[in-house]
């Protein structure tokens, strides 16, 4: 594919790229009339390259042919800029050309139209919200036919490719929007040759340094990886015996740049630290073969089960289905994908492989995009629309069953709750618990893949605004957040009404009986809010006679105080703050906080019990989190398999104050080596001296910050 691509950037004259479209699909009668009608139209219109602008959707038509065999396909490349750019209408190509070509050109057509003239910078403040817009519109338009979109990429693959005829402005700023939006695009629709030519595209054009970097050490260090790797393509090649076994092809290869970069961030390492910058695929015949070679990889290796994913068994919605794997050989990882000689090409070619092969022996399914409509295009605040989006895009996921045997997908981290969401929302809004491989468990238990899950309901609606962060997909928070609106307000004026009350509790019982005080919820939100009323009370006090004539306003003064990571405000003296056991909210949720003389106790925001307290008009106080971040991390350490490793591990962490989330040990009892999976937090927002403290007690394997690129 790379040297395709190679191919149609070299090219600039017409009679070349009509050549080029030539090698990918018969020049039909059909096709030979697009070309003379799109070169006529295009007369005397040039690129900033100074080539003939008819060039771009020749060479956009050579992609679709040499990704897709379908003509209506090819033939709206050839015109999708006519109705644009020139003096013809979509009358005009409906007539010569039919009603399909023309609805393709027209849904082109109308992403050139919506599209934002000028692209925000990354210097400006706009550029997601801007962005986000982009990405909503362009699924709007082309919703109804993804034949539109699929086209839409490979036109902007050739404007790609062609990037170095513009200014450096122009290059970053539509560099940006592929990197947000296309290529993100492309990667659902499974066109990894199309996604990762868009990424490293888009990574040359905005951190050209950084691309440097990496490509001097692929160059300068490459015969070095190279003799290692071919160490290992050669042990692979003897286990499999590939020489006296026509039916297994084996290939390597680097991994793209811009998927090396976001390594290196996600990480926080240094290339030369990058263990798996080489890759192998295995192809072979059959399902079966691909088994075969999977047992006798893990039986040789030791493989790294958390990266194992049988895409086979269980596809990706777009039809992707390769089995992945990731085993330690020599102290070293290495990557290793299994599949068909089918299954590869479904996997290069993503929705693209159900018009090139439909009429041939490759299996092709119909593209299963029902991820386009469940996105919420309906919501009209553009940076919640594009977190739910960049979530359907980039979350891992897992494989779940109903127990009909259904399968279920959903973002790794889910819940439960968020299962029963997926089913059907009144099924979420009534549940009560569940049973997960037929033992009865909470809802608000996390899945993991391969589990069979069933929901128990109830009559009732059930309220859980407190739920709202422990979910994971977009559909449960929406039905949570549309529940629990009005409390949530209720609760906001309960909150700050009992704040400002206490404040002047010195003075009067209840000051907002006597003075009338709007937008009191913002309390909960703002510091500043409450000290603008605060001062806007005081003022009233001074303009009245009688007892509020004796107020001393002095004596109102905030004090802050801090305990651990909580932050109070108040003009009572305070000596200490604690937990309620009845909610305990953890670090980040929404919270609230009652004064029991000089204590204060926190609820969360949320909390049933708080909200009794709140109607009872008890004293309350400000309170938020401390600005003091905590930063996850993740690794997998190998110990020996003694007495008292872990233990070591996990007491040298915990005495330099980092709290372990999430741990795996002990899979191989028998191994004098294990491999442990541990998340856990830390103030410390250094990778490097982070992952110094953890070298001090363990072998690291693999380490990185959760803060990566795309979160």
């Amino acid at each position: 594919m790379e040297n395709y691509l190679l191919e149609i950037k070299s090219i600039n004259t017409v009679d070349k790229a009509i050549e080029c479209l030539g090698k990918s699909i018969t020049l039909s009668n059909n096709i030979n009339k697009a070309l003379d009608f799109c070169i006529t139209a295009h007369e005397g219109q040039f690129r900033k390259s100074g080539e003939p602008y008819v060039v771009h959707p020749i060479l956009v038509a050579a992609i679709t042919a040499y990704f897709s065999h379908d003509e209506a396909m090819v033939l709206s490349a050839i015109l999708h800029d006519i109705v644009e750019d020139t003096k013809y209408t979509l009358s005009d190509i409906s007539n010569m050309f039919g009603k399909d070509v023309a609805h393709i050109v027209d849904g082109l057509t109308k992403i050139t139209e919506i599209r934002e003239n000028e692209f925000i910078h990354s210097s400006s403040n706009e550029r997601v919200i801007k962005s986000a817009l982009t990405f909503r519109k362009m699924l709007i338009a082309s919703i109804d036919d993804v034949r539109v979109l699929v086209v839409k990429l490979f036109d902007r693959m050739h404007n790609m490719l062609t990037l170095d005829a513009l200014g450096v402005d122009k290059q970053k700023r539509i560099s940006e929007e592929t990197l947000v939006v296309y290529s993100p695009i492309a990667h659902r629709f499974g066109m990894s040759t199309i996604k990762n030519s868009l990424e490293d595209l888009s990574f040359f054009y905005l951190y050209p340094d950084e691309y440097k970097k990496i490509d001097n050490y692929i160059k300068t260090y490459q015969e070095k990886i190279q003799t290692v790797f071919d160490d290992f393509l050669i042990d692979v090649k003897s286990l499999l015996d590939v020489d006296s076994n026509p039916t297994i092809e084996i290939f390597s290869r680097i991994k793209h740049y811009y998927s090396i970069y976001l390594k290196i961030q996600r990480k926080g390492i240094n290339i030369d630290e990058v263990l798996d910058l080489f890759a192998i695929r295995i192809i072979t015949k059959d399902k079966l073969d691909c088994y075969n070679i999977l047992g006798k990889i893990h039986t040789h290796y030791k493989p790294l089960i958390s990266r194992f994913k049988d895409y086979i068994a269980i596809p990706k919605e777009n039809g992707y289905q390769t089995i992945h794997t990731t085993i330690f050989h020599n102290a070293k990882i290495f990557e290793i994908q299994i599949r068909t000689e089918d299954m590869h090409n479904v996997a290069e070619y993503g929705v693209a492989a159900h018009w090139k092969y439909k009429d041939g022996d490759v299996e092709v399914k119909e593209p299963n995009l029902k991820w386009l409509h469940t996105l919420a295009i309906d919501n009209e605040n553009v940076e919640e629309f594009y977190d739910e989006t960049k979530q359907e895009l980039f979350s891992e996921e897992i494989i779940v069953y109903s127990p009909r045997g259904d399968v279920f997908t959903l973002p790794r981290g889910s819940t439960a709750y968020d299962f029963a969401y997926l089913i059907h929302t009144d099924l979420g809004n009534k549940s009560v618990d569940a049973f997960i491989n037929t033992i009865k468990k909470p809802l608000l238990t996390e899945l993991k893949s391969g589990d069979i899950i069933s929901i128990n309901a109830q009559n009732e609606i059930i309220q859980r605004c407190s739920w709202y962060d422990m979910v994971k997909t977009t559909k449960a928070k929406k039905n949570i957040k549309l529940l629990c609106l009005s409390k949530i307000k209720q609760i906001d004026i309960l909150n700050g009404n009992n704040i400002i009350n206490t404040i002047f509790s010195r003075y009067k019982e209840n000051i907002l009986d006597t003075i009338e005080v709007k937008k009191i919820e913002k309390i909960t939100y703002n510091i500043d809010s409450l000290k603008n009323i605060k001062r806007y009370i005081e003022d009233q006090i001074r303009d009245k006679k009688g007892l509020f004539a004796r107020i001393q306003v002095q004596n109102l003064t905030f004090k802050k105080f801090q305990f651990d990571n909580i932050v109070l405000y108040s003009n009572f003296h305070i000596s200490s703050a604690s937990m309620d056991h009845c909610c305990h909210p953890k670090l980040g949720d929404e919270i609230v906080a009652f004064k029991d003389k000089k204590d204060v106790i926190i609820h969360h925001k949320m909390c049933e019990n708080a909200f009794e307290l709140m109607k009872a008009s008890k004293q309350m106080v400000y309170c938020r989190w401390s600005d003091d971040k905590y930063y996850v991390y993740k690794m997998v350490v190998s110990l020996h398999n003694t007495k008292g490793e872990l233990a070591r591990l996990l007491t040298h962490l915990s005495n330099n104050d980092a709290v372990v989330l999430f741990i795996e040990y002990g899979k191989d009892k028998y191994s004098h080596i294990q491999y442990c999976t541990l998340d856990f937090e830390i103030k410390n927002k250094s990778t490097e001296k982070v992952k110094y403290i953890v070298s001090q007690k363990a072998k690291i394997i693999e380490f990185y910050s959760t803060q990566d690129a795309y979160k």
